[in-house]
C-alpha cells in the first residue's frame, strides 16, 4: 500500500526532469551548478533514488522555484505570506517574496536620520529599484547625492558605490526590488483609460 509521502516523492523525478528540460540544461551543467553528480541527478529524475532535503535545496535554487514546487506540496489554503522582519545595521528589512533566485522584493524601513551611525558606501553585484512609500531618503550614488520623498523612485546598478538612509526626522519606508544577477525591474506605462 502506497503512503501519501511515497506518492509525493514519486512525482519529484518527473518534475525535476521537466524543470531541467524547460531550462534547456544538461545533467552535466546542472551538476556543476548544484554540486550534485550527474549520476545522482539522473537517478533522482528517473525515480531510482529517493530525494533528500540536502539534494532538493540546491535543485530548487538552481531552477529558481520554491521547494514546495519540487515536491508538489498540497496547498495550505492560506494565501497569506508570513513576514519575518530582519534587523540589519539599524534598519529593518521585510522580505516580501519566498522564491529563490530572480528579482526579490522587500519592504525596508530606515530609522530617522541620525539615530544610527551612517552606513558606509557599499558595492555588490546586482541591480536595485526602490520606491519611497513614506518619509524621505538620501541616496548617495557614486559622487552624487539625491533626496527622494513619497512617490519617488530610483534604480541603479549596485556595482556603483551607494548608500541609502533616512533623510528626515521620521522613519523612511521603501518598497525595494533587487536582482542579484543584475535583473532590472521592467515597468510598463498603463495604456488606455484608468478606472
Amino acid at each position: 500500500m502506497h503512503t501519501a509521502q511515497e506518492d509525493v516523492l514519486a512525482g519529484v523525478g518527473p518534475r525535476l526532469r521537466a524543470l531541467r528540460k524547460a531550462r534547456n540544461t544538461s545533467l552535466a551543467a546542472l551538476a556543476t551548478e548544484t554540486g550534485l553528480t550527474a549520476s545522482t541527478l539522473s537517478r533522482l529524475e528517473t525515480g531510482k533514488l529517493r530525494p533528500t532535503l540536502e539534494q532538493l535545496l540546491p535543485l530548487a535554487r538552481a531552477h529558481g522555484v520554491p521547494l514546495d514546487d519540487l515536491v508538489a506540496a498540497p496547498p495550505t489554503g492560506d494565501p497569506r505570506i508570513h513576514l519575518r522582519p530582519v534587523r540589519r545595521s539599524g534598519f529593518t528589512v521585510v522580505p516580501l517574496t519566498r522564491r529563490p533566485g530572480g528579482i526579490q522584493a522587500y519592504k525596508v524601513i530606515y530609522p530617522p536620520a541620525g539615530r544610527t551611525p551612517a552606513a558606509t558606501r557599499q558595492t555588490h553585484d546586482g541591480y536595485e529599484w526602490f520606491y519611497v512609500l513614506n518619509g524621505h531618503v538620501q541616496l548617495d550614488l557614486g559622487d552624487q547625492t539625491y533626496r527622494l520623498g513619497p512617490g519617488e523612485a530610483a534604480e541603479f546598478d549596485t556595482r556603483t558605490p551607494h548608500r541609502i538612509g533616512s533623510a528626515g526626522a521620521q522613519p523612511a519606508e521603501l518598497l525595494t526590488l533587487f536582482g542579484a544577477q543584475g535583473e532590472r525591474a521592467h515597468l510598463s506605462p498603463a495604456t488606455g483609460p484608468r478606472p
